[in-house]
């Protein structure tokens, strides 16, 4: 039984770290510096790169401490270790066809790491939530903003 948690692809984690690593390692230390130098500067009610280095400051502890937790609550599924590669789970690549014979690429990722301009839906996207499950040839239904629409799901793979 998989740890509870929303899932995340191994690449996507990595990701996480490595913006966690660099906001914690480059970014923050930088802003200290620049705090630190105005701060000896004098009056600091009128100093704008005392203000705003103090701003910014805050905005990177929020997100490390935001990606932090993230980090912790995610699970990391691998999608080359899936067992059942002709059914769409998540790390699925999905090749789909509506009834316009328009044809799109969709990856199920985690949600921290959609995109759909590239193609990467989100594990808890409505299409993502029709999808699951289903096998080559399987019609799918999905309600949008502009109205139902249906696709076939043409093709599954997943990572080698």
């Amino acid at each position: 039984m998989n740890p509870p948690g929303p899932p995340i692809t191994p690449a996507g984690m990595a990701a996480l770290r490595a913006r966690y690593d660099h906001l914690l390692g480059t970014e923050r230390p930088a802003i200290v510096e620049i705090v630190s130098w105005a701060a000896g500067n004098g009056d600091r009610s009128e100093n704008g790169d005392y203000l705003y280095g103090r701003k910014r400051m805050r905005e990177i502890d929020r997100e490390l401490s935001y990606l932090a937790r993230r980090m912790k609550a995610l699970r990391v599924v691998d999608p080359s270790a899936q067992g059942e590669r002709d059914k769409v789970f998540f790390g699925a690549q999905v090749e789909l066809v509506d009834e316009n014979d328009a044809r799109i690429y969709v990856t199920i990722v985690g949600d921290d790491e959609q995109d759909a301009s590239a193609g990467r839906i989100g594990w808890s996207a409505p299409i993502a939530r029709a999808l699951r499950g289903a096998g080559v040839g399987d019609l799918r239904a999905v309600r949008l903003p502009s109205g139902e629409k249906e696709w076939e799901v043409v093709s599954v793979t997943y990572p080698s």
